[in-house]
Protein backbone atom coordinates (compact mmCIF):
# COMPACT_ATOMS: atom_id res chain seq x y z
CA UNK A 1 0.00 0.00 0.00
CA UNK A 2 1.41 3.28 -1.48
CA UNK A 3 1.48 6.11 1.33
CA UNK A 4 0.06 8.22 -0.94
CA UNK A 5 -2.97 6.18 -0.98
CA UNK A 6 -3.21 6.41 2.65
CA UNK A 7 -2.43 10.14 2.87
CA UNK A 8 -5.06 12.94 3.40
CA UNK A 9 -5.13 16.63 2.56
CA UNK A 10 -3.59 19.30 5.09
CA UNK A 11 -6.88 20.67 6.91
CA UNK A 12 -7.33 24.45 6.88
CA UNK A 13 -7.98 26.03 10.23
CA UNK A 14 -11.20 26.64 9.18
CA UNK A 15 -11.88 22.64 9.46
CA UNK A 16 -11.53 23.01 13.23
CA UNK A 17 -13.93 25.58 14.03
CA UNK A 18 -17.50 24.51 14.99
CA UNK A 19 -20.02 24.48 11.52
CA UNK A 20 -21.50 27.87 13.34
CA UNK A 21 -18.26 29.67 12.78
CA UNK A 22 -17.23 28.83 9.57
CA UNK A 23 -17.20 31.27 6.91
CA UNK A 24 -19.13 31.60 3.60
CA UNK A 25 -15.83 30.42 1.51
CA UNK A 26 -15.76 27.23 3.61
CA UNK A 27 -19.53 27.00 3.11
CA UNK A 28 -19.32 27.70 -0.63
CA UNK A 29 -19.34 24.63 -1.57
CA UNK A 30 -22.60 23.59 0.21
CA UNK A 31 -25.95 22.80 -1.70
CA UNK A 32 -29.94 23.43 -0.02
CA UNK A 33 -31.20 20.64 -0.45
CA UNK A 34 -35.16 19.47 1.20
CA UNK A 35 -35.99 16.53 3.63
CA UNK A 36 -39.03 16.52 1.93
CA UNK A 37 -37.15 15.51 -1.73
CA UNK A 38 -34.72 13.17 -0.32
CA UNK A 39 -34.79 9.46 -1.35
CA UNK A 40 -33.14 8.92 1.69
CA UNK A 41 -36.07 10.24 3.98
CA UNK A 42 -37.43 7.12 5.47
CA UNK A 43 -33.56 6.45 7.03
CA UNK A 44 -33.32 9.69 8.67
CA UNK A 45 -36.43 10.76 9.70
CA UNK A 46 -39.12 8.67 11.57
CA UNK A 47 -41.85 7.14 9.86
CA UNK A 48 -45.11 8.77 9.92
CA UNK A 49 -43.53 12.10 10.91
CA UNK A 50 -46.49 14.66 10.25
CA UNK A 51 -45.47 17.72 7.76
CA UNK A 52 -45.22 20.52 10.71
CA UNK A 53 -42.08 18.21 12.80
CA UNK A 54 -40.80 17.42 9.12
CA UNK A 55 -40.86 21.10 7.82
CA UNK A 56 -39.38 22.19 11.24
CA UNK A 57 -36.45 19.77 10.76
CA UNK A 58 -35.69 20.39 7.62
CA UNK A 59 -35.46 23.62 8.55
CA UNK A 60 -32.78 22.89 11.09
CA UNK A 61 -30.70 20.91 8.59
CA UNK A 62 -28.20 23.27 7.86
CA UNK A 63 -26.61 23.53 3.69
CA UNK A 64 -24.91 20.34 3.21
CA UNK A 65 -21.25 20.42 2.95
CA UNK A 66 -19.52 18.17 -0.35
CA UNK A 67 -16.13 16.18 0.60
CA UNK A 68 -13.88 15.04 -1.64
CA UNK A 69 -11.94 12.11 -1.24
CA UNK A 70 -9.76 12.16 1.63
CA UNK A 71 -11.45 15.44 2.81
CA UNK A 72 -12.33 15.55 6.65
CA UNK A 73 -15.44 16.31 7.81
CA UNK A 74 -14.28 16.66 11.49
CA UNK A 75 -10.82 15.61 13.44
CA UNK A 76 -10.55 14.27 16.52
CA UNK A 77 -10.32 17.13 18.99
CA UNK A 78 -12.37 19.76 16.89
CA UNK A 79 -15.85 21.33 18.97
CA UNK A 80 -18.94 18.81 19.08
CA UNK A 81 -21.91 21.31 17.23
CA UNK A 82 -23.35 18.97 15.09
CA UNK A 83 -24.44 15.57 14.05
CA UNK A 84 -24.20 14.49 10.37
CA UNK A 85 -26.07 12.68 7.90
CA UNK A 86 -24.00 11.26 5.01
CA UNK A 87 -26.76 11.99 1.74
CA UNK A 88 -24.32 10.46 -0.87
CA UNK A 89 -20.83 9.08 -0.59
CA UNK A 90 -19.18 7.14 2.18
CA UNK A 91 -16.79 8.21 5.27
CA UNK A 92 -14.92 6.39 7.41
CA UNK A 93 -13.85 6.76 10.68
CA UNK A 94 -10.34 6.65 12.21
CA UNK A 95 -8.77 6.88 15.50
CA UNK A 96 -4.78 7.49 16.03
CA UNK A 97 -3.18 5.09 17.91
CA UNK A 98 -0.29 6.01 20.12
CA UNK A 99 2.12 4.08 18.10
CA UNK A 100 0.78 6.68 15.34
CA UNK A 101 -0.68 4.11 12.83
CA UNK A 102 -4.60 4.56 12.13
CA UNK A 103 -7.45 2.01 13.26
CA UNK A 104 -10.59 2.31 11.10
CA UNK A 105 -13.53 2.36 13.53
CA UNK A 106 -16.56 2.12 11.17
CA UNK A 107 -17.86 2.79 7.56
CA UNK A 108 -21.29 5.34 7.32
CA UNK A 109 -23.07 4.98 3.96
CA UNK A 110 -25.99 7.03 2.93
CA UNK A 111 -29.05 7.75 5.55
CA UNK A 112 -26.76 7.05 8.65
CA UNK A 113 -25.76 9.37 11.62
CA UNK A 114 -21.77 10.08 12.42
CA UNK A 115 -20.40 12.69 14.90
CA UNK A 116 -22.23 11.36 18.14
CA UNK A 117 -18.72 10.63 19.45
CA UNK A 118 -18.33 14.23 20.63
CA UNK A 119 -21.96 13.72 22.85
CA UNK A 120 -19.71 12.89 26.06
CA UNK A 121 -16.55 15.55 25.91
CA UNK A 122 -17.94 18.46 24.08
CA UNK A 123 -15.10 17.07 21.37
CA UNK A 124 -14.93 14.45 18.86
CA UNK A 125 -12.68 11.65 19.54
CA UNK A 126 -12.36 10.37 16.21
CA UNK A 127 -11.58 11.43 12.51
CA UNK A 128 -14.02 11.47 9.55
CA UNK A 129 -12.68 11.13 6.22
CA UNK A 130 -15.06 11.17 2.97
CA UNK A 131 -13.95 7.87 0.51
CA UNK A 132 -15.07 9.80 -2.45
CA UNK A 133 -17.17 12.39 -3.52
CA UNK A 134 -19.21 13.12 -0.47
CA UNK A 135 -22.73 15.25 0.41
CA UNK A 136 -22.91 15.44 4.45
CA UNK A 137 -26.29 17.26 6.01
CA UNK A 138 -25.02 18.83 8.95
CA UNK A 139 -27.24 18.97 11.63
CA UNK A 140 -26.41 21.24 14.53
CA UNK A 141 -26.87 19.73 17.72
CA UNK A 142 -28.74 22.32 20.13
CA UNK A 143 -31.17 23.24 17.75
CA UNK A 144 -31.98 19.40 17.35
CA UNK A 145 -32.17 18.80 20.89
CA UNK A 146 -34.73 21.92 21.16
CA UNK A 147 -36.84 20.39 17.85
CA UNK A 148 -36.35 16.74 19.30
CA UNK A 149 -38.70 18.44 23.36
CA UNK A 150 -40.85 20.03 20.89
CA UNK A 151 -41.58 17.44 18.87
CA UNK A 152 -42.22 13.18 20.32
CA UNK A 153 -41.52 11.51 16.89
CA UNK A 154 -38.01 13.20 16.47
CA UNK A 155 -36.75 12.84 20.18
CA UNK A 156 -37.71 9.22 19.88
CA UNK A 157 -36.11 8.09 16.27
CA UNK A 158 -33.44 10.35 17.81
CA UNK A 159 -32.83 7.73 20.32
CA UNK A 160 -33.22 4.96 17.53
CA UNK A 161 -30.07 5.87 16.14
CA UNK A 162 -27.98 6.51 19.11
CA UNK A 163 -29.31 3.41 20.38
CA UNK A 164 -28.05 1.75 16.25
CA UNK A 165 -24.75 2.71 17.26
CA UNK A 166 -24.34 1.44 20.39
CA UNK A 167 -25.28 -2.04 19.26
CA UNK A 168 -23.41 -1.37 16.22
CA UNK A 169 -20.22 -1.03 18.48
CA UNK A 170 -21.30 -3.93 20.23
CA UNK A 171 -21.64 -6.17 17.17
CA UNK A 172 -18.15 -4.61 16.72
CA UNK A 173 -16.47 -6.19 19.96
CA UNK A 174 -18.64 -9.72 19.51
CA UNK A 175 -17.33 -9.79 15.87
CA UNK A 176 -13.34 -9.24 16.86
CA UNK A 177 -13.61 -11.22 20.41
CA UNK A 178 -15.74 -14.30 19.04
CA UNK A 179 -15.04 -15.16 15.43
CA UNK A 180 -12.29 -16.60 13.71
CA UNK A 181 -10.59 -14.23 10.50
CA UNK A 182 -12.73 -15.89 7.87
CA UNK A 183 -15.69 -15.46 10.02
CA UNK A 184 -15.31 -11.67 10.40
CA UNK A 185 -14.53 -11.35 6.65
CA UNK A 186 -17.95 -12.90 5.81
CA UNK A 187 -19.83 -11.18 8.49
CA UNK A 188 -18.25 -7.79 6.78
CA UNK A 189 -19.44 -8.79 3.47
CA UNK A 190 -22.91 -9.54 4.81
CA UNK A 191 -23.31 -6.70 6.93
CA UNK A 192 -22.62 -4.43 3.17
CA UNK A 193 -24.77 -6.64 1.19
CA UNK A 194 -27.70 -5.90 3.59
CA UNK A 195 -26.69 -2.40 4.41
CA UNK A 196 -27.24 -1.48 0.73
CA UNK A 197 -30.00 -3.74 0.08
CA UNK A 198 -31.51 -1.00 2.92
CA UNK A 199 -31.09 1.35 0.62
CA UNK A 200 -31.98 0.02 -2.74
CA UNK A 201 -28.57 -1.03 -3.90
CA UNK A 202 -27.74 -4.62 -5.28
CA UNK A 203 -27.02 -7.03 -2.37
CA UNK A 204 -24.84 -8.78 -4.05
CA UNK A 205 -22.88 -6.36 -6.78
CA UNK A 206 -20.82 -3.76 -5.56
CA UNK A 207 -17.48 -1.77 -4.44
CA UNK A 208 -15.49 -1.90 -1.33
CA UNK A 209 -15.34 1.62 -0.38
CA UNK A 210 -12.08 0.30 2.14
CA UNK A 211 -8.62 -0.54 1.05
CA UNK A 212 -7.94 -4.12 2.06
CA UNK A 213 -5.65 -2.81 4.76
CA UNK A 214 -8.55 -0.66 6.09
CA UNK A 215 -10.66 -3.55 5.78
CA UNK A 216 -7.70 -5.55 7.89
CA UNK A 217 -7.85 -2.33 10.67
CA UNK A 218 -11.45 -2.05 10.72
CA UNK A 219 -11.61 -6.40 11.51
CA UNK A 220 -8.33 -6.07 13.42
CA UNK A 221 -6.51 -8.62 11.19
CA UNK A 222 -3.92 -7.81 8.41
CA UNK A 223 -3.59 -6.92 5.06
CA UNK A 224 -2.25 -10.38 3.96
CA UNK A 225 -4.95 -11.86 6.00
CA UNK A 226 -7.64 -10.14 4.45
CA UNK A 227 -6.17 -11.05 0.79
CA UNK A 228 -5.94 -14.26 1.77
CA UNK A 229 -9.70 -14.78 3.20
CA UNK A 230 -10.29 -13.18 -0.41
CA UNK A 231 -8.95 -15.15 -2.49
CA UNK A 232 -10.09 -18.04 -0.88
CA UNK A 233 -13.69 -17.45 -1.18
CA UNK A 234 -13.42 -16.47 -4.68
CA UNK A 235 -11.56 -20.01 -5.49
CA UNK A 236 -14.60 -21.47 -3.59
CA UNK A 237 -16.65 -19.99 -6.11
CA UNK A 238 -18.27 -17.42 -3.32
CA UNK A 239 -17.48 -14.47 -4.41
CA UNK A 240 -15.65 -12.71 -8.17
CA UNK A 241 -13.41 -9.96 -6.71
CA UNK A 242 -11.62 -7.47 -9.25
CA UNK A 243 -9.90 -4.63 -7.65
CA UNK A 244 -12.51 -3.08 -5.44
CA UNK A 245 -15.29 -4.63 -7.41
CA UNK A 246 -16.93 -7.40 -5.47
CA UNK A 247 -19.89 -9.67 -6.76
CA UNK A 248 -21.45 -12.31 -3.90
CA UNK A 249 -21.79 -15.59 -6.17
CA UNK A 250 -23.47 -17.17 -3.48
CA UNK A 251 -24.87 -15.63 -0.41
CA UNK A 252 -26.05 -18.74 1.41
CA UNK A 253 -22.61 -19.61 1.20
CA UNK A 254 -21.65 -17.01 2.63
CA UNK A 255 -23.87 -17.09 5.62
CA UNK A 256 -23.51 -20.82 6.08
CA UNK A 257 -19.22 -19.85 6.71
CA UNK A 258 -20.71 -17.99 9.82
CA UNK A 259 -24.08 -20.83 10.51
CA UNK A 260 -26.08 -17.79 9.66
Amino acid sequence: MSAQLLATPELSPAAFRPVSECNARTMSSAVQGSCSGCRLQELCLPSGLSERPLREFAAVVFPHRRLKAGEALFRSGAIFDAVYLVRTGFVKTVVLLEDGREQVTGLHMPGEMLGMDGLASGRHASDAVALGDTDICVVPYDRLETLSCEAREVQRHLHRMFSHEIVREQRMMLLLGSMRAEERVTAFLLNLSERLTARGYSPSDFVLRLTREEIGSLLGMKLETVSRIFSKFQKAGLIEIDGKHVRIVSIEGLRGVIGR
